[in-house]
């Protein structure tokens, strides 16, 4: 047994607060529910072994669970826990709200509104209209939203739960073998909630029963965090990186381990750089004879052989496609891994336009991941005190030297190269938009001098802009957009009548100033408003840790 001795909080009954796990205060639980311990005090449990060992009672609670979270947005809201509740301002799970004088950015890419009245009943938008003047805020059933504009909640397409380890880590980029991912299941949830993510796609797990039980925990509002969409283990080949991840042994395996997956409840599933045409074929034909859908980060297969064998969604842009660079062997990820391919491809030349027509023709999304490339071009990354304040000190200090080997190259040469590279990804993916693609909108969060949960999805907005795209157009890449790949639209993605109360509350008008984005206040879960500040301290010197 991995835990022994240790107590265990009925989930429906009982809850320990995080404030109270912090300080490793004792809880006081009903003594059948109690194994005694010979390694710590019985009534003690840690905020980690919470998020990822919480045991249901019964086969009959676990399969209502179940049956309750296989779409998001579930129409029958669960009651919220002590622990949520905690950090919600506004309650319109059960009951209704109006929230008045607010500036609303539909997500639809429509024009701004202005001075609009939502009402929210039992979780759902039940009206949007222009506000009025017998309007008046109370401060418990109607709010002055005045000064502030309400967008959809993002839906977080590249968004993953763990952080990036490297030992030895230096000022120099100088690791050691091997890089680890450990799992943030605390921290994570609550940085994309606090910072405007209501739905997430997870976009390969490498601890997936502990993302598809914090699913569950979500939706039964005994943890605060977005919907999730978890996406199964990574489908990779060999060499294999990361220790963590399975190295796939054939074509069989790769539908094995599609099928396994999807019977454990994951919902998407990623190919990633190593995996051989047949295998993602294999992986693909298991996905789609289960109704799901597969993305890839590839290397070793290209984007047009990717988009032949019926992949649903290409990750990071433009900037992975291999199909150009010099000596690109079948099945093989060259040591270049797209870069000649990039700076080769000329978004008005025959390669780029017949490869966007491909993938049009054949409905391959593509997921802009702007922040991970962002220090290869010419800006740096801004360095924020709020992502700073959430890291541990050793998690603070590897995110600063990364940035420091990535943002102080002196060689001009590769400077140039990796300007110009940047500056391409961005407007192949403009290209690709104007001809009728589903441009897609994720953060990917692995600690790369700058990138955090939450505030990499903000960052990611202000990039499509600076990539020619208007603020509501960019919205829209990082709300609906998401949504409609997801079919999920007809209930998130945008603010209607009828969809579910997944709003971010903003200071500011994010359509005349895009970085007003980032001046979240309140973010709406199904109705439930959570306060965004209250969300950032509760992890506050924990992101790395848990």
């Amino acid at each position: 047994m991995p835990y022994p001795y240790t107590t265990w909080p009925h989930p429906l009954k009982e809850t320990i607060s995080q404030q109270r796990l912090a300080e490793h205060d004792s809880v006081s639980l009903p003594k059948h529910r109690i194994i005694k311990s010979k390694r710590a005090n019985r009534s003690r449990l840690s905020a980690y072994a919470l998020s990822l060992l919480l045991a249901f009672d019964g086969r009959a609670h676990a399969e209502t669970v179940n049956s309750a979270v296989l779409q998001t947005g579930a129409s029958q809201p669960a009651r919220v826990s002590p622990e949520v509740s905690k950090f919600v301002d506004i309650d319109a799970h059960r009951g209704s709200v109006r929230l008045i004088h607010a500036g609303v950015i539909d997500g639809t890419g429509a024009a701004p509104l202005e001075n609009q009245t939502i009402e929210i009943t039992d979780g759902k938008i039940t009206a949007l209209a222009p506000t009025v003047r017998t309007d008046v805020a109370d401060g418990k059933t109607v709010f002055d939203m005045t000064g502030r504009t309400l967008l959809p909640g993002i839906v977080g397409m590249h968004d993953h739960l763990f952080y990036v380890a490297r030992p030895d880590d230096n000022a120099e980029h100088q690791t050691n073998y091997p890089a680890l991912l450990p799992q943030m299941t605390y921290t994570s949830p609550r940085l994309y909630l606090a910072n405007g993510v209501t739905t997430l796609r997870t976009t390969g797990s490498v601890e997936p029963y502990a993302e598809l039980n914090l699913k569950r925990e979500i939706e039964a509002n005994h943890t605060p965090g977005p919907h999730m969409d978890v996406t199964g283990p990574y489908l990779q080949g060999a060499p294999n990186l990361f220790l963590q991840m399975h190295t796939l042994t054939g074509p069989e395996d790769a539908r094995a381990t599609v099928e396994y997956w999807a019977a454990q409840g994951a919902t998407s599933f990623k190919a990633y750089d190593h995996i051989t045409r047949a295998e993602l074929k294999a992986a693909t034909e298991a996905a789609h004879a289960k109704g799901l859908k597969i993305t890839g980060h590839l290397c070793s297969v290209t984007y047009p052989e990717a988009a032949e064998l019926g992949i649903d969604n290409l990750e990071h842009g433009f900037f992975v496609n291999t199909q150009l660079d010099p000596g690109k062997e079948p099945d093989v990820c060259p040591s270049t891994s797209g870069g000649p391919t990039l700076k080769a491809m000329d978004p008005d030349g025959p390669a780029a336009k017949a490869l966007i027509a491909l993938l049009v023709s054949k409905h391959v999304a593509v997921t802009s991941t702007l922040p991970v490339f962002e220090e290869d071009g010419d800006m740096n990354p801004p360095l924020q005190q709020r992502a700073l304040d959430a890291m541990t000190p050793q998690a603070r200090e590897t995110y600063l030297y990364e940035r420091n080997a990535d943002t102080t190259k002196s060689r001009d040469g590769y400077r140039r190269y990796h300007e110009v590279g940047f500056k391409r990804g961005q407007q192949l993916e403009r290209r690709f938009v104007a001809s009728g693609g589903l441009l897609l909108a994720g953060s990917d969060p692995t600690g790369d001098g700058h990138i955090l949960p939450g505030f990499g999805d903000q960052r990611e907005i202000e990039l499509l802009v600076d990539s020619g795209f208007t603020p509501v157009e960019a919205i829209k890449i990082a709300t609906l957009n998401g949504a409609i790949y997801l079919g999920q639209a007809d209930h998130i993605g945008s603010i209607a009548v009828g969809k579910n109360a997944d709003l971010v509350v903003v200071k500011g008008n994010p359509s005349s100033h895009v970085n007003d984005i980032e001046n979240v206040e309140l973010v709406f879960r199904d109705g439930l408003g959570f306060n965004s500040a209250r969300l950032l301290e509760s992890v506050k010197g924990r992101y790395g840790l848990y």
